[in-house]
């Protein structure tokens, strides 16, 4: 055989290559939008029809779902009543660009069952035109449920009168969406069994900005991470139910990381009877009541590494009287803490609070009016360390309860600098009394050393 000479190759390359391209059939070339704005209209889509086109929409996802290919949507406005989605759809548009206003009493929710997948991406819904039963604040523009691979990419979901999207019983990722202008929350996670939420943007919703239940105490394992959430507000009133960046019932094992939530009526993070619950190096600002809150009956809580500016209280674990307990905090700055004055009893002001089985280490606090940090309410206090904390510029540097029930503390090798009232008192549901236990400790229960207090 003869060998093939590589600079002959080189030299020949040129007109080889030509020929070559020449004995191929010439591949389609049609722009990526024109090949979709064909699929659509193979179903007789029109874009921007001010017509409704419910019928050739719910067609055009039937067949596609049975085919399990996509469904492509080009550019343009598509008016629509109540769709369905069956299993294994994908709907798939050309970015924001793309929009799907549903128009009357209906949403997008998807067939009875359990599904294999479905995915949408790449485009809006808008409920402008949208409404609801009066009173049903389970509603929302988009429904699913019982998916085992969700995927929700680079969509928006605007202007529903209820929430934005109630996801229930299902696993996979929901990724660089934008909710907002919501009547209840932005996303309503119900039974997740191992959701990631990332890189969402959440806004100007009415009541809470991203819940996560499950129906009954058990592991969720949902993942929040580097979202952004603002404008949460509280119309359906209440103390704590409603005005939450995010709030965690009854989900254990959830993962709140890297969100910032700012201007939340209540909370950024709350956390009620979420046992392991992790809430790391989020940042919240401007928060109403309590910023991070791990509260009722929870076991096992990791607060740590966070930021909050600005808030009635910065962090609270709480509820010992009905099991809340075991919680790390740890390593979180905590500043410009308010009271509420026009409360008639829960002003707060306070930077950390904490009741059962809890490590408080390597926090910093500064501006808290009324305590730097809170430990125990009456005779709800055990087993609680408080080590190597600063706290700076607070009426009271440590308050801890004197109630002779509760059970041992250790406040020791704190920096306590400019509390006003006091470096560690005693106290009785937040009244103060005794002398500064620093100079003149006189309870065997509560365990005071090393501390550093100074003026400065």
């Amino acid at each position: 055989m003869d060998q093939i000479d590589r600079r002959h190759l080189l030299k020949s390359g040129g007109a080889g290559l030509a020929a070559l391209a020449g004995s191929v059939p010439a591949l389609a070339t049609a722009s990526p939008a024109a090949a979709a704005e064909a699929d659509a209209r193979a179903f007789g889509l029109v874009p921007d029809s001010k017509t409704m086109q419910t019928a050739a929409l719910q067609k055009a996802i039937d067949v596609t779902a049975r085919r399990a290919t996509p469904l492509r949507l080009p550019p343009g406005q598509f008016w629509t009543g109540a769709l369905t989605l069956p299993g294994n759809t994908q709907i798939i548009g050309t970015g924001a660009a793309t929009v799907i206003s549903v128009n009357g009493l209906g949403a997008i929710t998807t067939a009875p069952g359990k599904h294999g997948h479905l995915t949408l991406a790449d485009l809006t819904l808008d409920g402008v035109a949208s409404r609801t039963s009066a009173g049903d604040r389970s509603a929302a523009l988009l429904i699913i449920d019982n998916i085992d691979k969700l995927a929700l990419r680079r969509i928006t979901l605007r202007n529903a009168p209820a929430n934005g999207a109630r996801i229930s019983r299902c696993a996979g990722e929901i990724e660089s969406v934008s909710v907002k202008s919501c009547g209840e929350a932005g996303l309503f996670l119900s039974g997740s069994r191992g959701v990631i939420v990332r890189a969402c943007v959440i806004s100007d919703c009415a009541n809470n900005g991203i819940l996560v239940w499950q129906p009954a105490d058990g592991h969720d394992g949902t993942q929040l991470i580097g979202n952004r959430i603002s404008r949460i507000r509280s119309a359906a009133g209440g103390s704590g139910q409603n005005g939450n960046g995010i709030n965690v019932f009854r989900a254990a094992g959830v993962l709140v990381a890297q969100n910032t939530m700012t201007d939340c009526a209540y909370s950024a993070v709350r956390g009620n009877a979420a046992s392991n619950i992790q809430i790391i190096a989020n940042q919240a600002r401007r928060i109403g009541e309590v910023a991070i809150y791990s509260e009722f009956g929870f076991q096992g809580a990791v607060i740590a590494q966070n930021i909050v500016d600005t808030a009635a209280t910065g962090i609270s674990v709480t509820n010992f009287n009905v099991g809340g307990r075991l919680a790390v905090v740890q390593g979180n700055l905590v500043r410009n803490l308010k009271r509420r004055e026009h409360e008639p009893v829960d002003k707060r002001g306070n930077g950390i609070a904490v009741e059962a089985d809890a490590t408080v280490t390597g926090n910093t606090v500064e501006g808290a009016p009324t305590a730097g940090l809170v430990i125990g309410w009456g005779q709800h206090m055990r087993n609680v360390v408080a080590v190597a904390n600063t706290i700076r510029d607070a009426g009271v540097g440590v308050k801890v309860t004197g109630n002779p029930a509760a059970v041992r503390a250790l406040i020791a090798n704190n920096v306590i600098a400019q509390a006003r009232n006091g470096a560690i008192r005693r106290m009785t549901r937040g009244i103060v009394y005794g002398p500064d236990l620093v100079t003149r400790p006189s309870d065997p229960r509560i365990v005071v050393r090393g501390n550093v207090v100074t003026g400065a």
